[in-house]
């Protein structure tokens, strides 16, 4: 079983899960026994700073959006590029925080790209594999510019890299241009 620790998921337009309806999933964790990931593109409306309130702690100043990880709950998750901070690398030079007083030090001192989560999503032993072969996602290896990109737009952003992927290594297509539509 090949891993997809450090790849995106992005999904497919026949995903028929409307939790996850245009949604890129950056995926922590995956071997045999299951995956997990994050949602990089559902902001939602409680900021970083409003949610480090509630606990307890009043010195953080990121006014930036938390995200819905994904529909399971549990820890506050933080991605970010400081090793320092981390439990865990995803991809070379992206971390993963998620105990408080690593989560603490990258609010109070945000020097470098922060994102925060709350829940993720996780599959079973062979679930994963099984939405894959169905077709219900498209995968990517991650890179730091989508897991900061802007959540607007990210799911359009990922479904052109990878039809120009496709486009490249499987019709052999080598001048691809960054806007078919001008073509």
């Amino acid at each position: 079983m090949e891993t997809l620790t450090g790849h995106l998921l992005i999904a497919s337009p026949q995903i028929g899960d409307p939790r996850f309806e245009r949604t890129v999933v950056l995926i922590m964790h995956h071997d045999e026994e299951g995956a997990y990931g994050v949602v990089l593109n559902r902001p939602m409306a409680e900021t970083v700073r409003s949610l480090w309130q509630k606990l307890g702690d009043a010195t953080c100043t990121i006014e930036r959006n938390i995200n819905l990880g994904g529909p399971v709950s549990g820890p506050i998750i933080a991605l970010h590029c400081r090793q320092s901070a981390a439990e865990f690398e995803v991809h070379p030079g992206l971390y993963v925080a998620e105990q408080k007083k690593h989560i603490k030090q990258l609010v109070n001192s945000p020097d470098g790209p922060l994102r925060i989560f709350i829940g993720h999503a996780s599959w079973d032993e062979g679930q994963l594999e099984n939405e894959l072969s169905h077709g219900s996602w498209l995968t990517l290896p991650a890179k730091a510019d989508y897991v900061f990109h802007d959540e607007d737009d990210l799911w359009v952003t990922a479904m052109r890299e990878v039809g120009r992927e496709f486009c490249e290594t499987v019709l052999g297509i080598e001048n691809f241009p960054a806007d078919v539509s001008l073509n």
